[in-house]
């Protein structure tokens, strides 16, 4: 989530402009927003191996490549109809917020171990550090009240188009679904220092924290991507504060 939010909730077009080697970078650029489907998803993942993959940190500093573990990963929370996509006039997807839902877990229910069943190396290493932050922090606890918690998982834009304010109405969007299905805690789980600082700006707080460096497996540290991304970090927001916009 590297993308900057400047929130607007209103439709935006812009004229073209031209970058210095003489490629448009933006064609009338007015959007909406629309609900991500299933039948989207080659679609967004096309977009997210251009603009999200090889920017994430952790899969910067393992050098992760092709991997189609993170692929499914990253689209099995589609079928939770709350993700939401930013499309041009002529249907490109401009930038993508893609949302699950974390339901409480019965009282004896066992986590399951995401990592164990990855065939993939190097993306195992990081599925094996949410497991760890699973064991370690239960944010159901916090909210002893709570059943259903939204889960931000990728906000990405493209980076021709940045400054528009697509990452802010995809985040209002998301907000509105919550007022309309009464959920009230909008979780992030920020691996980026940039993803978490744009979250505080937008009244998010930290709930736990891990730095990279404590993180060891057999004494030794796993995940050390490059300054400033020294830490995971779980941040959090009640939109119950908030009121539903009017898009």
């Amino acid at each position: 989530m590297d993308s900057a939010l400047k929130v607007s909730s209103t439709t935006t077009t812009t004229t073209p402009t031209t970058t210095t080697n003489g490629t448009q970078k933006i064609e009338d650029s007015s959007y909406t927003i629309e609900l991500i489907k299933p039948k989207d998803a080659e679609e967004v993942l096309t977009m997210l191996k251009k603009f999200f993959f090889k920017d994430e940190p952790l899969n910067t500093f393992l050098n992760l490549g092709e991997c189609k573990e993170l692929e499914e990963y990253s689209l099995k929370c589609i079928k939770d109809d709350c993700s939401f996509k930013a499309v041009d006039k002529n249907g490109k997807i401009l930038g993508v917020f893609l949302n699950g839902l974390l339901k409480r877990p019965a009282p004896d229910a066992v986590p399951e171990k995401s990592a164990e069943g990855c065939e993939h190396p190097k993306f195992r290493k990081i599925l094996a550090m949410m497991d760890y932050i699973e064991e370690e922090f239960n944010l159901f606890d916090l909210f002893p009240s709570v059943d259903v918690i939204l889960d931000g998982k990728i906000l990405s834009v493209d980076t021709n188009c940045r400054g528009l304010g697509i990452a802010g109405r995809l985040t209002e969007h998301t907000m509105n679904y919550m007022h309309e299905h009464n959920i009230k805690i909008f979780h992030v789980l920020c691996s980026s220092h940039y993803s978490a600082r744009v979250m505080e700006k937008l009244g998010f707080h930290d709930v736990y924290r891990l730095n990279y460096a404590d993180y060891k497996v057999n004494g030794q540290v796993v995940l050390a991507p490059a300054a400033p991304h020294v830490a995971a970090r779980i941040l959090v927001k009640d939109i119950s504060e908030t009121t539903k916009s009017t898009l």
